[in-house]
């Protein structure tokens, strides 16, 4: 595989940060698709729950807030096929390519005014993501040397463009939906994606033979073994499903349930495959051990980061006074103030890092200061709600703060998190491992799908405070466990 060689170990921190030829045609791919996700996104559930003579579905907010879930957890799930069809049949190039073009007819068919495209264009736009998702970072990572010291930095800058498309797009579409209607503003999330492919087409040329080819293509009997298994799986869900509701005994709460389980049982199964693959080194299986210490950081990680468009916008709205410089700000508006901080401590940590070079923490250390600040900040939190009690509300500030530290802890783990997939991942496993560490975010969710309803048996202070006291203390069992953590990394460490 080619991959371009490291900086002097003692160069400076302009060649620290010039990363390798490639980077910012993924830089802007990514931009423009999570330009496309997030502006479509953003008003998904408004439109859902709009009625049909207003544009939108005509469903209740509930089933609204439902779908909308689904979907988001099924957009994760579907990053571990898309990975194998990258590993094992096309290679990492092609499905990026074939994933963003299945995103663009989604947004294409979702402005058609009509129910029924608009719900084949979710399924569009859910396998599109997946296939794309876990590839463009493992391109990335193949264009560096194992040891290069601008590899972190580069993903942490990789990852500024999620949030850059993540914060100007609520805007665009929101406006548009606003000014026009709301298939106007999904066309616009179209664009966004086929700006992002003619981005990638035009540079595609510069990853060489990174990604151009399935690393571990598959075996036509092995083609034809998935292929049975999945029609096989598919079949008994769809069956399943078909019977659950003829007997009427489908609900929101069966769903949530079956999600959790789903979200908890998949990781599972699928590290137990990898470790039992006997294609997989005794070197890489070791590697695969502190990847799952990841995992789980990871899961515990988004477990509270998530809940942030959840539980935290109802104490925004409900418990706090929004008031900043005699101007109430929108509920919604707090969501682009976080991305506004990762662009903000995205660009100091990497230009920190960039000098540092080999002497910057490592993953192990950020990781558990990721936890130990996401743990601060639901800490915050517990304290801004002692202040919100016999009707006074908490000072916007508290929730300024919050987003502050999110912000610092999604920095230490986000990007870093996917430069260790890339590093820690199997040769058999490379695009799948990626899709592996996004599943982090399917489980982290369903553990909270469980943990919210401690809020009908707690008050607010104790339901935060002590989420972020669990936080806290799996950052230090992080930073205890360091030592061993790069000791099964090896070399990769």
């Amino acid at each position: 595989m080619q991959v371009n060689a490291a900086p002097a170990a003692g160069g400076s921190t302009a060649a620290q940060l010039r990363q390798p030829p490639g980077f910012g045609t993924l830089f802007f791919t990514e931009l423009w698709e999570r330009f496309s996700f997030a502006g479509m996104r953003a008003i998904l559930v408004l439109f859902m729950a709009a009625p049909i003579a207003e544009g939108g579905l005509g469903l209740g907010a509930v089933t609204a807030a439902s779908l909308y879930a689904v979907y988001n957890s099924m957009v994760y799930m579907l990053s571990l096929p898309g990975g194998w069809i990258a590993d094992r049949l096309w290679g990492s190039q092609k499905a990026v390519f074939v994933g963003g073009c299945t995103i663009a007819a989604g947004h294409l068919v979702l402005t058609i005014p009509a129910v029924p495209t608009s719900y084949a264009a979710l399924v569009l736009i859910a396998i599109g993501t997946g296939t794309l998702k876990a590839s463009v970072p493992t391109i990335l990572g193949g264009l560096y040397a194992p040891d290069d010291p601008r590899r972190d930095p580069g993903f942490t800058l990789y990852y500024l463009s999620i949030q850059i498309g993540g914060f100007t797009a609520p805007f665009v579409t929101g406006a548009l939906a606003v000014a026009f209607n709301w298939h106007v503003a999904f066309a616009a999330a179209g664009i966004g994606m086929l700006l992002g492919l003619a981005v990638y087409t035009v540079g595609r040329k510069k990853f060489g033979d990174v990604g151009a080819t399935a690393p571990q293509p598959a075996t036509p009997e092995e083609r034809r073994k998935v292929g049975r298994k999945a029609l096989l799986w598919g079949g008994a869900a769809a069956a399943l499903l078909a019977i659950d509701i003829l007997l009427g005994w489908f609900s929101l709460g069966q769903l949530i349930n079956i999600m959790s389980i789903v979200g908890l049982v998949v990781p599972i199964v699928y590290f137990a495959a990898m470790f039992r693959t006997p294609e997989v080194t005794a070197a890489e299986k070791s590697r695969l051990w502190a990847f799952v210490w990841f995992f789980v950081a990871a899961a515990l990680f988004w477990l509270v980061y998530d809940q942030a468009g959840s539980t935290v916008s109802l104490f925004i709205k409900d418990s706090t006074d929004r008031t900043m410089f005699g101007w109430e700000v929108p509920v919604g508006f707090f969501q682009s103030a976080h991305a506004a901080f990762m662009i903000t401590l995205g660009s100091a940590f990497v230009l920190i890092w960039a000098k540092m070079g080999r002497r910057q923490p490592k993953t192990p250390a950020k990781f558990g200061i990721s936890l130990t600040f996401i743990g601060a900040s639901f800490l915050l939190l517990g304290l801004a709600a002692t202040t919100a009690t016999d009707g006074d509300k908490a000072l916007v500030w508290w929730i300024v703060g919050f987003f502050f530290l999110q912000g610092v802890a999604e920095t230490h783990l986000g990007p870093v998190g996917l430069s260790a997939s890339s590093k820690l991942a199997p040769a058999r496993f490379a695009t799948q491992t990626i899709g592996l560490w996004y599943l982090s975010t399917a489980t982290g969710g369903a553990i909270q799908g469980q943990v919210v309803k401690l809020q009908n048996v707690l008050s607010p202070p104790v339901y935060f405070a002590s989420q972020g006291l669990l936080l806290v203390l799996a950052g230090v069992i992080l930073f205890l466990a360091a030592r061993r953590i790069k000791g099964l990394m090896g070399e990769a460490a």
